[in-house]
């Protein structure tokens, strides 16, 4: 009987690694680390992108479409999260003996290698925390490998892969994905109910985040938000450092401007660093507590933070400003949780433009389905709601739902099936002094785009 072999066998120079799902924010760059160090790397996707151009562009053969042909000559098989077993390539691979390992455990074997792993989690704000954490690393001539769920304009990509000591790393809960990570520092941010296609309720979602914590070694540092009643409930008889705005935290701010931008970030009661943010709302504040905490327990100096938070202008569709039309500014967010629109609206709210104008495109029929009441409740706090369809991503519509039901709750809401009349009708409505906001985790992008365009 032959011994089955764990991943580790086949990360080494030569072997033939194929990724299903080669597109995603976090299988791209898994597809160049493994090839630069020193594999063949071949994946496939349902659609081509500018991450599978990117691939192509970099001499990854990617092929477009799942298909058993697409494995021949494969070691091994990573696949993303949203791949099940009844895709052809992992159905292949299972009868021809090949291994199928997970994104995760890819992820986490690499993370091994690092004296220090810095793991960003947390319902909100992963990527922006982690882009803040790296923006300071490299002010502090670090030379970190790092790995994000979204584009930092600094690195000109989402990853990068440096020779120092430490690895930072965004890492999400889906699919308990972040338990096969080794963290040395593991953050949370927060703790809501997401994901409800895999988690029963929220419950089993603090659970996980309860093991996610306790993945941290005695000499290693548990970060986490002591404002977040969820978070504090979670880690209830845990030992780890907390952040928020209340002083009782660990790490918090100090002499907040009033637009909340500019503040002194104490840590156990001595002033650790000043801030002077180059992103708004109260949400970005915690990020930056955060990171801040990140580095503290690291042993940067705060002068690093200082000059980090400053340069950091925002990851890429992240309040990305993309242009204007007839006077109106054009901006995009990656927002697709109900927690993420009151954090983004909220900010937007403190700038005092005429028309808050958001162009929304729900993330998977689960999430809408489940969070139906609080999407509503966003939605009904700016002045003009554009619904897009719901973007599928892993799923298919087994619940009969659409954006338009969203639609129909909002006072003077408007949907519609495609981006192209999405891009038509906001184009009509525009006016000096609105702010349009494309919305969500699909490809609502591309109706700011054609608008502008």
């Amino acid at each position: 009987m032959a011994i089955r072999k764990g991943l580790d066998a086949y990360l080494v120079p030569g072997k033939h690694i194929h990724l299903i799902g080669i597109g995603g924010v976090s299988m791209r760059p898994l597809g160049l680390v493994l090839r630069g160090m020193g594999m063949v790397v071949t994946g496939s996707d349902m659609n081509s992108s500018v991450s599978t151009d990117e691939l192509i562009a970099k001499g990854i053969e990617v092929h477009i479409g799942h298909s058993a042909k697409n494995i021949e000559g494969a070691d091994c098989i990573i696949r993303t999260a949203a791949a099940h077993n009844d895709n052809p390539e992992i159905a292949a691979a299972r009868a021809m003996g090949i291994p199928v390992f997970e994104r995760a455990q890819a992820w986490g074997l690499i993370m091994r290698e690092y004296k220090n792993a810095i793991c960003i989690s947390g319902t909100h704000g992963k990527t922006t925390t982690t882009s803040m954490i790296t923006q300071i690393f490299m002010e502090a001539g670090q030379d970190p490998t790092v790995m994000l769920g979204g584009y930092l304009p600094l690195l000109k990509a989402g990853h990068r892969v440096g020779n120092g000591d430490t690895i930072i790393m965004e890492s999400c809960e889906y699919c308990d994905s972040f338990l096969n990570f080794y963290p040395t520092v593991a953050i949370i941010n927060n703790i809501e109910a997401d994901h409800l296609d895999y988690f029963k309720d929220l419950a089993a979602v603090e659970r996980s985040f309860r093991k996610f914590a306790g993945l941290v070694p005695r000499t290693g540092h548990v970060i986490a938000n002591g404002d977040d009643q969820n978070t504090v409930d979670t880690l209830a008889d845990l030992n780890y450092l907390s952040f928020g705005m209340d002083k009782k935290n660990d790490v918090h701010p100090e002499n907040l401007s009033e637009d909340l931008r500019s503040f002194d970030i104490i840590c156990f009661g001595r002033l650790y660093c000043h801030v002077q943010l180059g992103v708004c709302g109260r949400h970005n504040v915690y990020n930056a507590l955060a990171s801040a905490s990140a580095a503290y327990v690291m042993g940067l100096e705060g002068e690093a933070v200082t000059r980090g938070l400053a340069s950091f202008t925002g990851a890429g569709r992240r309040m990305e400003h993309k242009g204007s039309y007839h006077g109106a500014e054009v901006y995009d967010d990656y927002a697709h949780h109900p927690g993420e629109l009151k954090a983004l609206i909220d900010a937007v709210k403190t700038l005092n433009y005429r028309r808050i104008i958001l162009a929304f495109q729900p993330h998977t029929y689960t999430r809408t389905k489940a969070l139906f009441d609080d999407f509503v409740r966003q939605l009904r706090r700016v002045d003009v709601a554009v619904l897009a369809e719901i973007y599928a991503a892993r799923e298919s519509n087994k619940l009969g739902i659409s954006s338009r039901d969203l639609a129909q709750q909002v006072d003077g809401a408007v949907f519609f099936e495609t981006l192209p009349e999405v891009a038509a009708y906001l184009k009509s409505i525009a006016r000096e002094g609105d702010i349009i906001i494309t919305v969500g985790a699909g490809d609502i992008y591309k109706a700011g785009e054609l608008l502008l365009k």
